[in-house]
């Protein structure tokens, strides 16, 4: 190519003659303080556009052997993508040449995402990642050769059958599917796409694997391709394939980070049609969305509008997250529950073992489970501390916030007079929600904050704009709040229009009111104790830890049953594996319509489809087990310390699931 006709070189040139502001003719001139303000702008992307292309000329004969050369290249990329949208370009011709400079851009970054592939060989691995890499999954014994479909009946969703039926004609009222031995059959070779959702949990990367596995063993020409952090490298294009030299630096290993995860929520036309071009590219036969509840529910509107559409693309749902409240009658846990649980009670086992050498703290530990208390319960139920505290028991119980302190206090007094000043709480994260008067507040502020009205406010201005709009009620409760919560409950939200709780710092709040309720009680003589605390909060530990061997185990067979359920043609299933307590061989494989799951909940203002979330059951095994001891541990010091998850040795130290599972199933 002429380097005149170079479009880098054209462009390079374009934007330095912005640069210095040589305005194209027919253009007003601006004031010198805005020609001086552009020209700075201007000057940055003329040397970032250097930068770039001269980054991009040497990367091509750069053998690209160290990683941080494409962490730095794909920094620099972000930067630039970042920066393009807050510059405000107020000349119609600065505007064409900076699109065109994007779509250039655009072209080019394809073959930049693929240095995403950096050289997996540089890993640096510890002698346990290395052993580790070694261990080979079981799987069940149905999908160890051929299968077959066995189906059951057709299904319909646990609420709201009518709207949902209408939402969803081409993927409702499917029947569960069971596979089970079948006869060999010639599988021409196809490409699937795979999707990492939300928050990290262990085991991805061996749904991943199994899934690798799983269309290689139907034709090993078969290919995966991975969309690069999350649903959005679908939107935007951005994907690597998945080798064998890819995958097997990956095994068994903790981390989303083979491809990376997002929370883009695909949700709108747009965004599906924009998926089905790089998926028709790339000749992409199903994509594959690992993901918890609002991905999966995400999942299973792609999976109607291609089917709406005949656009001959699968859409396959797995079981992701460690609040471990997504499961049901077919689902019997969300991957990465069982590890998350297991970190966690190593943690609160070392602080517990600490508490009772130093005996002079009170130590309030919250814990993630935003929407339910699965892991507060199953930590409780591994660890035995002195107080647990369900959510789901609360609202029930129609417990008010100073309810709650009272009961924590008065555990506090009862170990005090046997002399010991010293204790665990163990606090869900999403604790604050489920108190019924702070419940009925958040549902009146998401109606307001979801109005059209609201959205155009500053945020300096949304207190009191809240303030003018909730009921009197809800209003007394906010006022009655500190300052900090109640601001937290009416700014930030996530993507998804939830509170963001994990900011509200709950086992702090608490561990204060409990403390000037005793200070009370004090100078009214009930109480002659000390009290002095220590807070934790345990979340980001648990969700990339190298998956047990419980978690391993499952999430290569979710894997390789998403391959079996590509295979039989199927779409807007989940892949479920079931009987999970029972040796691995005798696991249930099988698929279970994303629509029999759903229901019509309040997001944002609108009603929505959306899979039901699964609480703690107030009358089911696990909780009642804990509900007939609690009062014991709580006055006597009968901690359990349950160590780190073990790898290799005996089955009952290495491959016992949860505690909660085990109830459940007994």
């Amino acid at each position: 190519m002429n380097c005149r006709d170079d479009p880098w070189v054209v462009h390079e040139r374009l934007w330095k003659r912005i640069a210095n502001m040589d305005a194209p003719r027919g253009v007003p001139t601006r004031s010198n303080a805005m020609q001086t303000n552009k020209r700075k702008n201007f000057g940055f992307f003329f040397a970032l556009c250097s930068l770039i292309r001269t980054f991009e000329l040497y990367s091509k004969v750069l053998t690209l052997e160290n990683t941080q050369i494409n962490l730095v290249f794909l920094s620099l990329i972000r930067t630039f993508e970042l920066y393009s949208k807050v510059l405000t370009l107020g000349n119609t011709q600065i505007n064409l040449v900076f699109l065109s400079l994007i779509r250039t851009f655009a072209e080019r970054k394809r073959i930049i995402y693929s240095f995403y592939q950096y050289k997996v060989k540089t890993m640096e691995k510890s002698n346990l990642q290395i052993a580790r890499a070694a261990y080979q999954p079981k799987l069940p014994k149905a999908l160890q050769g051929p299968v077959v479909v066995k189906e059951g009946k057709p299904t319909q969703s646990v609420g709201n059958q009518e709207e949902i039926k209408r939402m969803f004609p081409n993927t409702y009222g499917m029947p569960v599917i069971e596979f089970v031995p079948g006869e060999p059959q010639k599988v021409e070779p196809f490409n699937v796409g795979v999707i990492l959702s939300g928050g990290q949990a262990p085991g991805g990367h061996n749904v991943i694997s199994g899934l690798f596995d799983g269309i290689k063993s139907l034709n090993p020409a078969s290919r995966l391709y991975g969309f690069i952090l999350g649903p959005g490298g679908l939107v935007d294009h951005h994907y690597m394939e998945l080798t064998s030299d890819i995958i097997d630096e990956y095994r068994n290993t903790g981390g989303f980070d083979i491809i990376g995860s997002g929370r883009t929520k695909l949700e709108k036309v747009d965004q599906f049609e924009k998926g089905i071009e790089i998926l028709r590219e790339l000749k992409i036969k199903a994509l594959v969305i690992i993901g918890g509840d609002d991905s999966n529910t995400n999942a299973c509107v792609l999976a109607e509008y291609y089917a709406a559409k005949k656009y001959g693309v699968q859409v396959i749902g797995c079981p992701k997250t460690i609040d471990g409240d997504l499961k049901n009658e077919q689902i019997e846990t969300s991957f990465g529950f069982d590890t998350a649980c297991k970190t966690y009670s190593e943690l609160i086992g070392n602080i517990q073992r600490d508490c009772n050498s130093a005996r002079k703290y009170w130590h309030f530990i919250k814990l993630m489970g935003r929407s339910a208390s699965h892991i507060a319960l199953e930590c409780a139920l591994q660890c035995q501390p002195n107080i647990c505290l369900i959510s789901e028991e609360v609202e029930a119980k129609q417990m008010s916030l100073d309810d709650v302190v009272t009961y924590i206090a008065e555990a506090v007094v009862k170990r005090a007079e046997q002399g010991n000043n010293y204790g665990t709480v163990l606090i869900p994260e999403g604790l604050i929600e489920f108190i019924p008067a702070i419940k009925k507040l958040i549902a009146d502020l998401n109606e307001v904050l979801a109005t059209d009205e609201a959205k155009e406010i500053s945020r300096s201005e949304q207190l009191d704009f809240v303030r003018r709009h909730i009921s009197k009620e809800n209003l007394a409760v906010f006022k009655s709040l500190p300052a900090d919560v109640a601001q937290q409950l009416a700014l930030d939200r996530d993507p998804h229009g939830n509170v963001q709780v994990s900011l509200i710092e709950t086992e702090k709040l608490l561990s204060k009111m409990v403390g000037d309720k005793l200070a009370d009680w004090k100078r009214e003589g009930k109480f002659h104790g000390k009290f002095a605390t220590q807070h934790h909060f345990f979340g980001y530990e648990g969700r990339c830890a190298a998956p047990s061997n419980y978690d391993a185990d499952y999430c290569y067979s979710l894997g390789f049953n998403a391959s079996r359920l590509i295979g039989a043609g199927k779409t807007g299933y989940m892949s479920i594996v079931k009987n999970t307590t029972a040796p691995a061989a005798e696991w249930i494989a099988g698929g279970v319509p994303i629509t029999m799951m759903m229901n019509m909940e309040r997001r944002n203002g609108e009603d929505k489809p959306v899979i039901r979330k699964a609480l703690v059951e107030l009358d089911g095994a696990p909780f009642r087990y804990f509900a007939e001891r609690r009062e014991e541990w709580a006055e006597k010091t009968m901690y359990v310390y349950p160590g780190p998850i073990q790898y290799f040795g005996p089955t009952e130290v290495c491959d016992q699931p949860t505690l909660t599972l085990q109830l459940e199933q007994a």
